[in-house]
C-alpha cells in the first residue's frame, strides 16, 4: 500500500524543504537542552572545588576511541548521502549500516567504560561531577540510539529507491550528535 506524498514536502515559504526545516527545528531544541546542561556544568565546575579530582577518574582512552568512532561514522553518512544522490541505493544502504555500526561500537564502548566506572564506585550519586557525567553521556547515548533506529528505517526505503532525500536529513542529525560529543569529550575527559 502506498500513501500519497504530502503537498507540504513540495512547497515551502522559506525556500527550505520542510523535511530539512523540521530537522533544523529539532536540532535547535536539542541545542537548548544540551546547551543548558553544558552551561550548568561549566558554571558549577568554575565555582566549586573538587571537580578536578573526580574528573581525573574518567578514562581518556575510551573517550578518544569513541570520538574517532563517531567521526568515522559521520564520514560514512556523508558518503551514504553522496551515494543516495547518485542513485546508488545499494552503496548508500551499506554506508548507512556502517554508520549504524559505528553507533553500535560507540554504545558498546560506552557500556564497557561505564561498567568499569560503576564497579569502582563512580556512580551517579557519588558527586555532582558524576551526576553531570552520566546525565550528559546518557542523554547523548539516547540520541545515538535514536539516530541508529531512524537510519535503519531509512535504509530500507533507500534500498527501494524511496525517499532518498532522507539520507541527508538523518545525516544532519547525526552530525549534530557528533558535535555534541566533540563538546562532551574535552569537558568530561580532557579538562582534568
Amino acid at each position: 500500500m502506498s500513501f500519497p506524498q504530502p503537498i507540504a514536502t513540495n512547497r515551502s515559504a522559506t525556500g527550505i524543504p520542510t523535511g530539512k526545516l523540521a530537522v533544523w527545528w529539532v536540532i535547535g531544541s536539542e541545542i537548548v537542552i544540551f546547551g543548558g546542561l553544558l552551561v550548568s556544568y561549566i558554571m558549577l565546575r568554575l565555582f566549586h572545588s573538587g571537580w578536578d579530582a573526580e574528573a581525573a577518574h574518567t578514562n581518556t582512552w575510551f573517550g578518544a576511541i569513541n570520538t574517532f568512532v563517531l567521526l568515522t561514522s559521520s564520514l560514512f553518512v556523508v558518503l551514504a548521502h553522496q551515494a543516495a544522490e547518485a542513485g546508488e541505493e545499494k552503496k548508500a544502504f551499506r554506508l548507512i549500516w556502517l554508520t549504524i555500526g559505528g553507533g553500535a561500537i560507540f554504545l558498546i564502548n560506552k557500556a564497557i567504560e561505564w561498567s568499569g566506572e560503576i564497579s569502582h564506585g563512580l556512580v551517579m550519586t557519588k558527586s555532582v561531577f558524576w551526576s553531570f557525567y552520566y546525565t550528559a553521556c546518557g542523554l547523548h547515548a539516547l540520541h545515538v540510539i535514536a539516530g541508529m533506529v531512524i537510519m535503519a528505517i531509512i535504509s530500507f526505503d533507500v534500498l527501494k529507491k524511496q525517499h532518498m532525500n532522507r539520507v541527508e536529513l538523518i545525516g544532519i542529525y547525526w552530525h549534530f550528535v557528533d558535535i555534541v560529543w566533540i563538546f562532551l569529550f574535552p569537558m568530561l575527559y580532557i579538562a582534568k
